[in-house]
């Protein structure tokens, strides 16, 4: 497995990193051949508890979600681990425990909890200080120095781009692996970002949300290196969900749309049931 600091060495194509927030997605992720994925935590609080991302979900529901992901996948994983779900010491415990569990990175933002998706109205930050204490603290715990940290700021939203900038600025003085400002709403301001900060730097494309879409080729020319799509496989999920079921609701049978399914072997084999199928006829007798 090439760790995320190799990949991001590699200064002729960025990284496109598509979101996740289970085992199955995960496993489909790789088989289509991403090198790297992201788990969300906007994913994770909808799925466990059907909640928006607005502080519901901690530490533990974290790095339980980090466990079962890696282990189903031999590809990096990095967890957005929200703002550490405490104190410079909730984050030192935290990155030791996401660590152990597989993971290969994180995302740690400045926002004050309880946090917002990064895209919402109400976010605010913390003083420029107190996150650079958490940001020290990861980058303290981690025993691997492949284990990437991103540094995110949402001081866009609250104090104004150069603002927000000033942030990415330090933190990579601080010492963070990758600069993350987040929610800018202009291509302008994306070139901004990707000519004033000389570190490498998160994109991050939410479908509908405050940052405009564009190619990897062209957010890399501006000066990103890794290409965020963290909830293009929930919002695909949830539209083939509402459809199956509202035919399965006016119809009485899912037939019409059985070439939008994969079929029952298919699925078989993403699970890699041929493989469980020998290990089992190995023990027995």
């Amino acid at each position: 497995m090439k760790s995320i600091t190799k990949l991001l060495k590699d200064k002729s194509k960025p990284l496109v990193i598509p979101g996740v927030y289970d085992a199955i997605g995960a496993k489909i992720v790789e088989k289509v051949g991403f090198e790297a994925m992201f788990q969300t935590g906007y994913g994770t609080s909808a799925t466990l508890f059907g909640m928006p991302d607005y502080g519901f979900i901690g530490s533990t529901e974290t790095v339980d979600n980090a466990r079962r992901i890696c282990r189903a996948v031999s590809v990096p994983v990095i967890v957005d681990a929200d703002t550490g779900y405490g104190n410079a010491l909730s984050v030192w415990k935290l990155v030791q425990e996401l660590e152990n569990a597989g993971a290969s990175g994180i995302f740690l933002e400045d926002q004050r909890w309880p946090k917002r998706c990064g895209h919402m109205q109400g976010k605010e930050v913390v003083p420029i200080d107190e996150y650079a204490e958490k940001l020290q603290a990861a980058l303290d715990a981690r025993s691997n120095k492949n284990f990437i940290i991103v540094a995110r700021t949402d001081a866009r939203a609250t104090e104004g781009l150069d603002k927000a900038i000033e942030r990415g600025l330090y933190y990579k003085k601080v010492g963070a692996d990758v600069i993350f400002v987040e929610a800018p709403k202009t291509i302008q301001e994306m070139k901004k970002i990707g000519s004033a900060i000389d570190a490498p730097l998160v994109a991050n494309m939410i479908e509908g949300g405050a940052t405009p879409i564009s190619s990897e080729t062209k957010l890399h020319e501006m000066g990103f290196k890794i290409i965020l799509y963290p909830l293009s496989v929930l919002f695909s999920n949830t539209y083939a969900t509402l459809q199956i079921l509202r035919e399965l609701k006016r119809s009485g049978t899912t037939r019409k749309l059985n070439k939008k399914l994969v079929n029952f072997d298919q699925f078989n084999d993403l699970v890699e049931l041929k493989k469980y199928r020998k290990l089992e006829k190995q023990y027995k007798k």
